[in-house]
């Protein structure tokens, strides 16, 4: 579990081929001494496990699903990603709650600089529609965002110039994908509404005009 609140900026250093996948090395400077093999990371959302550290870099593989449903495939040398380890337990909790389960890929439609601030459109893919609102959280490239406007499938981000220098927002630039994770939240909300099994769920929606919604 992750929050959407990065932690580092790092730098995809190399990639090579594996059986079934690619393994990448990447190097994070800044928090690399508190990385360990088997830890989940999350790498611009998506969640993987550290594979191997050495000195300054350490290792992941992504294969199957994670390199069809997520822009990872799209990563050279020299790629700027974010960094999140995986929140601890006695932490503090902000952002909101990220799994690192990527649900489809945007392309950022718009991208300009407002005063200080910064504002980043985002094209999401239509069958996602349904889990937005405003002022909603999301996750995009694994950042905890709210949506600031959305109209049909179209979502506006207003960025603060602390998250604009503290993820890779400022290496980005209009037309590059971006994975999106919707808020879990929305997805239980979702199946409590519209259970597998129909006969075992109370809610309807005569049940919620009864009670008032």
């Amino acid at each position: 579990m992750f929050t959407g609140i990065i932690e580092e900026i790092g730098t995809v250093e190399d990639i090579k081929k594996i059986d079934g996948g690619l393994n990448f090395s990447i190097s994070s400077p800044e928090i690399i001494n508190e990385i360990k093999i088997n830890d989940s990371i999350s790498i611009n959302g998506i969640c993987l496990t550290v594979t191997k550290i050495k000195l300054h870099l350490f290792f992941i593989d992504a294969v199957g699903a994670t390199i069809t449903k997520t822009t990872i495939n799209d990563f050279v040398k020299g790629t700027k990603i974010n960094i999140e380890r995986a929140m601890r337990a006695d932490s503090r909790f902000d952002g909101h709650f990220v799994q690192g389960h990527v649900n489809g890929t945007g392309k950022i439609e718009q991208l300009k600089k407002l005063g200080e601030n910064y504002y980043i459109q985002v094209k999401a893919p239509a069958n996602l529609k349904k889990y937005f609102i405003n002022e909603g959280s999301v996750a995009i490239d694994g950042i905890s965002l709210t949506i600031a406007n959305m109209k049909d499938d179209l979502l506006g981000f207003s960025i603060i110039p602390h998250t604009w220098k503290k993820t890779n927002l400022q290496f980005r630039k209009e037309d590059d994908m971006v994975n999106i994770e919707v808020d879990m939240l929305a997805k239980y909300v979702e199946n409590f509404l519209n259970p597998v099994d129909k006969s075992e769920s109370k809610i309807t929606e005569n049940w919620l005009k009864e009670l008032g919604y």
